[in-house]
């Protein structure tokens, strides 16, 4: 199969669904990222020049992608915090669908403070309406989130915290509004409380907006 996950910025995807791709990857399955930023903006205390962080960061999602044995990414080209909904948006998402031909496709949860995440999921919805499964993702800025659909990722984690610290300017940074706790902190902290949800050690959920079970 062909696998489809798409983020607003660099460490995303690895932070909502990368133990999910990773035991696709594993079973032979072809996934592929779609990434709409470059993240020039996103805030390093050792980087505060855009051009400088925005380099950075596409070679440490290049470094993720290693890691995780993507297929092949697709970069969106948009300003961080300025991604525009429209047509444009949704035609460039549709572009890479029609050219991948998922039977999957991950995303942000609609719901979101950041609004870059919020335009992206609603690209989505629109760009991807003929894709059999869509499932919204959860992340650090996601609200609102009841998700139904678990995947054990206990024989995956180590590579998602392995791909999620690739992105190094991002990994050591405290989350925003909780004191000392990094994002990757914060990545395992979610694997573990979805697998309390999912009755297994570590899990990543999701909330379907649809999904095709073949009998």
């Amino acid at each position: 199969m062909n696998i489809l996950a798409i983020g607003s910025h660099p460490d995303d995807i690895e932070y909502g669904c990368s133990g999910t791709l990773g035991k696709f990857i594993r079973q032979g399955h072809d996934v592929y990222i779609m990434v709409m930023t470059h993240g020039r903006f996103g805030a390093s205390p050792e980087v505060q020049i855009p051009e400088q962080l925005q380099e950075m960061r596409i070679n440490e999602q290049l470094q993720a992608n290693k890691i995780l044995n993507v297929k092949e990414i697709f970069w969106g080209e948009y300003v961080d915090t300025q991604i525009p909904m429209g047509k444009e948006l949704i035609d460039r998402i549709e572009a890479v669908v029609r050219n991948i031909q998922p039977i999957f496709t991950f995303v942000h949860f609609p719901e979101d403070t950041h609004q870059d995440h919020r335009t992206t999921a609603n690209a989505t919805i629109s760009a991807a309406r003929f894709v059999k499964n869509i499932l919204f993702y959860e992340g650090p800025t996601t609200q609102n989130f009841n998700p139904t659909v678990f995947v054990n990722i206990c024989e995956t984690l180590d590579t998602k915290i392995e791909a999620l610290s690739a992105h190094a300017s991002q990994a050591t940074k405290t989350h925003r509004t909780i004191e000392n706790l990094t994002i990757v902190e914060s990545a395992r902290s979610c694997a573990t409380f979805r697998g309390i949800q999912g009755r297994v050690k570590y899990a990543e959920a999701f909330v379907p907006l649809r999904m095709f079970i073949t009998i």
